[in-house]
Order: structure tokens, then C-alpha cells, then sequence
């Protein structure tokens, strides 16, 4: 007896189709080298990436999107003189090296005498200080608690350096001034974004939010032309910024204090009471509750009186349509798995499997399990019957 082979059969060998350690990278090593070159790549970028402070908020000389680089030197392009400082009393030094001829602007207090701020004579423009900063520098101003949403508003008003300006992102703060008071970019009801108004020193101008300053916004409506209008008039302009290096909160000399020492003396009694507090709580939570208790039930009902009980129910309330969608539900259930249905088979799959496991008319297998309720009690007795022999057969099949 000769053997042929699948090749002089003319048939192709068959060959395994799962796939290998080598299919695999076959198929994937562009993949895996492509992401490790993306990753080689963004760590070179890193590398190389000149490395940036944090950002200063209306800094002048802040090149990032929060910074007032580009604002700062416009000016001196306009021969502004723009003197960068971050202490009150460098910011006096300076006015009273003008001579009058200076314009203080305000952008941030923090770490800063406010009142020496406040005797600082001639002009000043405050821009987004917080309201209860605003009552030390600008008593006669009042601000709204709420702040305003920052948009693109128009000026509202006949103040020169806002109306040739135009529109301008303003918001923030709601400001209203003393009488007198010129209130530009209306926010809120009767509040303003921008008011000026004069006082004994000289002219005072509170901007509610600073964002029209910044290099990100500066570029946007008339924010370039409203900056340089109160700026940019030609004087000496001393800006004032949060300091880099913030000063100590502690006293110098009690660096050499430990931790203990910088303690109030009533904090060990609070240490007490926790201590205290917390042994309470773990012995009145974590106290022993004693074994589990079986109690044992009162009656014992078996499974043949329970379904006896639940016949005779049926059978005094007529209610043949519920006993026999009880019965066809449990021949259901019990006949799926037998034959090799999942749980959700629909009813022609249930009743064409188990004709063809009977010999069974599909016909009379599906009014069996899926038609109407008998009529009577002969018809019940004679379903529950059907119902029977079609299990003891599928069984008997197994």
C-alpha cells in the first residue's frame, strides 16, 4: 500500500497557526523600536530645553504667558523709564529720587509694608490687588466681595486713556471710588473695572484684574493701547513686585530652638486628651462581642408539603395559568443545561433541541412549553404529564 504525501496530493502542508515568540516580533518590532525612538527623542528635547524659573505674575521682566515682558519694553521704546523693584523702600527711594515726576504701579503686596506704601506720594496705578490690600493703599475705594468674570468690555466712559483704547479684557474686582470718581469698563450693577479719582498726593488708579498686562493678553482688543495710556505717559514708572527671596517667618535668633522649644505650653495638654480620647475609642470599639449563636428553627417545613401547599393554592384560587407557567419554567431551566443551551436560549432553539433529542413534533413541544394555560384541570394534569415524559426521556438519552 503506497503512502502519498499532501504535496503530491496537491494539498498544502499544514503548519501550526499560533503565534511564536518570533511571529511576534516580527510583527511588533516597528512598533517597539518607533516608540523607543519617540522616547529617546523626548528626553533629548528635555535635555536640551533651556531651563525656565516659575512664572512671575506681571513681572517686567517675566517672558512667560503670566510675565508684562512685552508691556515693559514697549515702554522703554517709548522712552519710558521702567524700574523693576520688590521693596517698599527702594519703591520710596525712587519716588522721591523723581522728584515728583514718578508714577508708583502696584502689582502685588505680598511681603510688603503697606503702609510705607501708602506715604509714598504722587501718582499710583494698583492693579488686582486683593480688597483688603486695597483699604491700606486706596482707602477711598471699595471693592464688591465677589469678583467679576474677566472678558473683553468696553469702556462705558469719557476717560481719554480708556476710550481711545476701546475694548479691553477687564474684570475682577467691582470697584466703586469717592465722589469725584471716573469708573471705566462697567462690571456687576454699579461697579466699575477700572475707576481714577484724585487725592491729596495725586492721582490714584485701581484696576480691578491685571490680565490685560500680561504677554498673553496683551496682544488682544485694546489692551496694548489702554497699558501704554496709564503707563506710558513719559514719567518715571517704579513697578513693584513680589520679592524673589521672601523673607524668614521666623525670628532669626531662635533658629537655634528645637521644635520642642517653638511649642506653646498648653499643647501637651491637647496631646493628653487625644491620647485619652483615643484609648476610649479603641476599647469601646474592639471589645469582644462572644461566639455566634446557632438558634435552631422553630418548624421545618419539607420541600414535598411545601409544593403541596402551593398546588392547593393554586387549585383554590384557579389559578392554572400561574401553575403551569411554574411548571413550564422549571422544565425550562432544568432541560437548558442538558442540552448544551446557555441560560438566555430563546424559545425556537429550546424547542427545535429538544425535538430533535425526542422525536417529539416540534409543534406540540412548543405549545407545551410556550402556549396558552390549560383550560381545566384535565389539561393541567395532562401538561404537567407532557412536561414529565419529555425530561424522563431527555434524561434517559444522556
Amino acid at each position: 500500500m503506497s503512502v502519498v504525501t499532501p504535496a503530491e496530493a496537491g494539498l498544502e502542508e499544514s503548519r501550526p497557526t499560533s503565534p511564536t515568540a518570533r511571529t511576534i516580533w516580527r510583527s511588533g518590532r516597528m512598533i517597539v523600536l518607533m516608540g523607543v525612538a519617540l522616547v529617546l527623542i523626548g528626553l533629548l528635547v528635555v535635555m536640551l530645553r533651556p531651563a525656565q524659573g516659575p512664572e512671575r505674575y506681571l513681572d517686567p521682566d517675566d517672558t512667560s504667558l503670566s510675565g508684562s515682558k512685552a508691556i515693559a519694553e514697549l515702554l522703554r521704546d517709548r522712552g519710558v523709564t521702567v524700574k523693576r523693584t520688590d521693596s517698599a523702600e527702594a519703591a520710596a527711594a525712587n519716588a522721591n529720587a523723581a522728584a515728583g515726576d514718578h508714577l508708583l504701579l502696584i502689582t502685588d503686596t505680598t511681603y510688603q509694608d503697606r503702609d510705607a506704601l501708602a506715604e509714598i506720594p504722587g501718582d499710583r496705578l494698583i492693579v488686582g490687588v486683593p480688597s483688603m490690600v486695597l483699604h491700606d493703599l486706596a482707602p477711598e475705594a471699595r471693592a464688591a466681595p465677589v469678583p467679576a468674570r474677566t472678558r473683553s468690555r468696553e469702556p462705558s466712559c469719557g476717560l481719554p486713556a480708556a476710550t481711545a483704547a476701546g475694548s479691553a479684557f477687564m474684570g475682577g474686582a467691582a470697584l466703586r471710588g469717592p465722589s469725584g470718581t471716573t469708573g471705566c469698563y462697567p462690571v456687576g450693577r454699579d461697579g466699575h473695572a477700572l475707576i481714577t479719582y484724585s487725592h491729596a498726593g495725586g492721582v490714584t488708579t485701581v484696576v480691578g484684574a491685571g490680565d490685560f498686562l500680561t504677554n498673553q493678553r496683551l496682544a488682544e482688543d485694546g489692551n496694548a493701547a489702554l497699558a501704554l495710556n496709564l503707563v506710558g505717559t513719559g514719567r518715571t514708572v517704579t513697578w513693584l513686585v513680589r520679592p524673589q527671596d521672601p523673607p524668614p517667618l521666623i525670628n532669626p535668633g531662635d533658629a537655634g530652638l528645637s521644635m520642642h522649644d517653638l511649642m506653646p505650653g498648653s499643647i501637651r495638654w491637647g496631646i493628653y486628651m487625644a491620647i485619652i480620647a483615643l484609648a476610649v475609642t479603641a476599647f469601646w470599639r474592639g471589645r469582644r462581642l462572644g461566639p455566634v449563636v446557632t438558634e435552631k428553627l422553630p418548624v421545618i417545613v419539607r420541600a414535598s408539603e411545601t409544593v403541596e401547599g402551593r398546588g392547593r393554592l393554586y387549585r383554590a384560587r384557579r389559578a392554572r395559568d400561574r401553575a403551569a407557567g411554574s411548571l413550564r419554567a422549571g422544565t425550562i431551566d432544568r432541560l437548558t443545561p442538558r442540552l448544551g443551551l446557555d441560560s438566555g436560549a430563546g424559545q425556537h432553539e429550546v424547542v427545535a433541541a429538544i425535538a430533535a433529542r425526542t422525536g417529539e413534533n416540534p409543534q406540540a413541544v412548543g405549545t407545551a412549553l410556550y402556549g396558552p394555560p390549560p383550560a381545566d384541570d384535565a389539561g393541567l394534569v395532562g401538561l404537567a404529564g407532557y412536561l414529565d415524559l419529555m425530561e424522563r426521556q431527555i434524561s434517559e438519552l444522556r
